[in-house]
């Protein structure tokens, strides 16, 4: 988020793609217990305000403690009602929400209109340095309460206005007509005020409205949440609570899952594929998840941004043997990418197969000619940076660094350049310290197209870490958003998205699945189109 990110057209596509996802045990309502379940974690990369966390680990948590106007079925990926009674338009630009009756927070406090109102208008804030402001983005009034230079002139949305206990409209700057869908991303998620009026505490135990409390948290080593026995919602926890466990390394994970000393990994390590199955039978999940990986690039820096550059970046991209790889370290759970988005839209939602040409297939010949006629690789090298504590990417950067020197016949060509953690990995990218490609999977929020093309490219959106920018993807992605015919919408993204490809703003490596593994005391487990385990369907024991 993942991070992680706008919803409606790929439902249908979504439920068809995930129709055979793996679960342990039947889906009964009977069962449930007070006992706790631990779970393999990373620690976030900034403090869990709804509005200033974009990648997985954070949204993790996020999904368990906060419920917002929409939520996302988890088998479907459809946005459906959560907090929101209705969302009223007639226009596609002015929207009318009445948020339901009888929500608190866990702390008593009310779910309101102006909990909403009150926390976008913080998200939004550019003095509060969020991370997701851009959500905000469409809303009336984002340019003089987060300009892109100078100092903001007001503290609210001008397109926000409660206009009572339950109601409050949003007037957006241009037609959206998907933005309802959005709204149950995170970052649109209610605050109460706790978090206004005593925000250093609030951050060091979160308060939220979702089907878990925060119990404590201990950087570095664990996060304990624990059932809220008052959670008003539908889709109360089923188990008594959940220890988020840190591991620098999921193949620890993966051993203390064999030994009994964990019960859920939910990112199977590469080394393990081979012998996943055999080890954990049907307490295996492997199903596919809107989840795409790439290299970015830092375009902030003149020698991927030059002309000629993207002749380079082509070379690279074709000098990457995809299907040897997914074949030989991911052992199925990965799939050769041929666009920027993912299968589990379906054509309907989006997904163009082949769109990437040649420039996604594996031609050594022309990927040496690119590079040379792109003036060559910058300083001779390419090293590709990633955090080494998860998801073994060690392992398959090593391989596409291989597949480039042999495809140049140069065996310094390109090299790995790992980073200890997750955090500083961010860290350095929201930095702009990259000097070269640099590992950026990137988890749908919602699925849809426009969410894999604009917060990753369009010109400084929240998620675009390598600050690629072009006006006629803008342009295509604005008149995109405001096309009410779904068809027509999704032609012009898919346009959008043939820009991002003359240009190589990103190489496309593969489309994953989401695979877990989980110990005997578990049951009614499985991942969402997210990728991210329903914890609160889980039961234990």
């Amino acid at each position: 988020m993942r991070g992680a990110r706008h919803a409606g057209w790929a439902a249908c596509a979504v439920a068809a793609a995930l129709a055979a996802t793996a679960c342990g045990g039947g889906g009964g309502s009977g069962g449930d217990t007070g006992a706790v379940l631990s779970s393999s974690w990373g620690d976030p990369q900034n403090p869990l305000e709804p509005a200033n966390t974009n990648e997985v680990q954070g949204g993790k948590v996020l999904d368990m403690i906060f419920r917002g106007l929409k939520k996302y079925d988890p088998e479907t990926g459809e946005a459906q009602n959560m907090l929101a009674e209705k969302i009223e338009t007639s226009d596609s630009q002015n929207f009318t929400i009445t948020v339901k009756d009888g929500w608190t927070f866990s702390n008593g406090e009310k779910v309101t209109a102006q909990s909403f109102v009150d926390a976008w208008n913080y998200g939004a804030s550019l003095k509060n340095n969020q991370r997701n402001a851009y959500f905000f983005a469409y809303i009336d009034g984002y340019d003089k309460t987060h300009p892109e230079s100078g100092e903001q002139s007001a503290d609210t949305l001008s397109g926000l206005k409660v206009t009572g206990p339950r109601t409050f409209t949003v007037k957006l700057s241009q037609k959206f007509s998907t933005f309802p869908d959005t709204l149950g991303y995170p970052a649109f998620a209610p605050l109460p005020r706790a978090f206004f009026d005593d925000h250093d505490a609030w951050l060091k135990k979160p308060v939220g409205n979702g089907p878990y409390m925060v119990d404590n948290y201990a950087r570095g080593s664990q996060m304990s949440l624990r059932k809220w026995e008052e959670y008003p919602g539908p889709d109360k926890a089923r188990n008594g609570g959940v220890d988020l466990k840190v591991y620098t390394d999921n193949n620890t994970a993966y051993t203390d899952l064999m030994a009994g000393n964990l019960d859920l990994v939910d990112d199977v390590p590469a080394a393990q594929l081979k012998n996943v199955k055999n080890d954990l039978g049907d307490r295996y999940i492997n199903t596919p998840a809107g989840i795409i990986q790439t290299l970015a690039f830092p375009f902030y820096d003149n020698d991927w941004s030059k002309p000629g550059s993207e002749k380079v970046r082509k070379g690279l991209s074709m000098a990457i043997d995809r299907k040897q790889i997914t074949d030989t370290i991911f052992h199925q759970t990965r799939t050769p990418a041929t666009d920027w988005t993912s299968p589990v839209l379906g054509e309907d939602g989006g997904y163009k197969a082949g769109l990437c040409g040649q420039a996604c297939e594996f031609k050594p010949d022309e990927a040496k000619k690119l590079i040379k006629e792109g003036g060559g690789l910058p300083g001779g090298q390419v090293r590709i940076t990633y955090n080494a504590d998860t998801g073994s990417h060690g392992q398959w950067v090593d391989a596409v660094c291989n597949s480039i020197n042999n495809a140049l016949d140069n065996d310094r060509a390109c090299a790995g350049n790992p980073v200890g953690t997750f955090a500083d990995f961010r860290s350095q990218i929201t930095d702009r310290k990259m000097s070269g490609p640099f590992r950026a999977g990137w988890q749908m929020d919602y699925p849809l197209i426009q969410n894999f093309l604009q917060p990753l490219y369009y010109t400084n959106a929240s998620s675009n870490d390598g600050k690629w920018s072009n006006e006629k993807f803008d342009e295509l992605v604005d008149k995109a958003n405001a096309e009410t015919d779904t068809a027509k919408a999704i032609g012009l993204f898919q346009q959008a998205e043939e820009v991002l490809r003359d240009e190589m703003g990103a190489i496309p490596l593969w489309y994953q699945n989401g695979s877990a593994g989980y110990s005997q005391r578990l049951s009614d487990v499985r991942l969402n189109p997210f990728s991210v385990p329903v914890y609160n369907e889980i039961k234990v024991g």
